[in-house]
């Protein structure tokens, strides 16, 4: 029996990783995630799921697109490369400590919904993102992301 599809937003700074980038990759891993309650959401994650691609750092900060999962959790060897800015010395090969997964663009939204926006959002006032989460990496409930779709004039449809 297939997995029930979730939903969930990540965040990226877009001079780091934007959707165009991912919009020209195609697809990419999600890697150097070092906070737990997002590596557990990502172990959570299952192909096919929807990601509110969400730019931070940014001015203003918002949702700018749509990914999907297209390869689910798998150790992140940046852990392990001493040149990276994502190494940890503390996580062992035969003992990942943290890992990551890959999405695969679907679409840039028509229009970039806001933080102020979506905390504007009476239907969203539960919504992780708007509760003053720095979470990287956070669920979704399938209406608020219907609601963030339909604001941001996206393509995407869910079901």
């Amino acid at each position: 029996m297939p997995a029930k599809k979730q939903f969930w937003l990540m965040k990226s700074e877009p001079d780091a990783y934007s959707i165009d980038d991912l919009e020209r990759d195609g697809s990419e891993p999600w890697d150097g995630i070092r906070n737990y309650q997002a590596r557990n959401n990502m172990r959570a994650m299952n192909v096919g799921d929807l990601v509110l691609f969400y730019h931070s750092n940014a001015k203003p900060p918002g949702v700018v697109g749509v990914a999907k999962v297209c390869k689910t959790a798998y150790p992140d060897h940046t852990a392990w490369d001493p040149k990276s800015k994502y190494y940890d010395p503390k996580s062992p090969e035969d003992a990942p400590r943290w890992e990551m997964v890959d999405v695969e663009f679907v679409e840039k939204t028509p229009t970039m919904v806001s933080l102020e926006d979506l905390k504007a959002e009476a239907a969203l006032e539960d919504m992780v993102v708007t509760q003053r989460s720095r979470l990287s990496v956070q669920p979704v409930s399938k209406e608020h992301f219907k609601h963030v779709l339909a604001m941001a004039g996206a393509k995407t449809k869910v079901r």
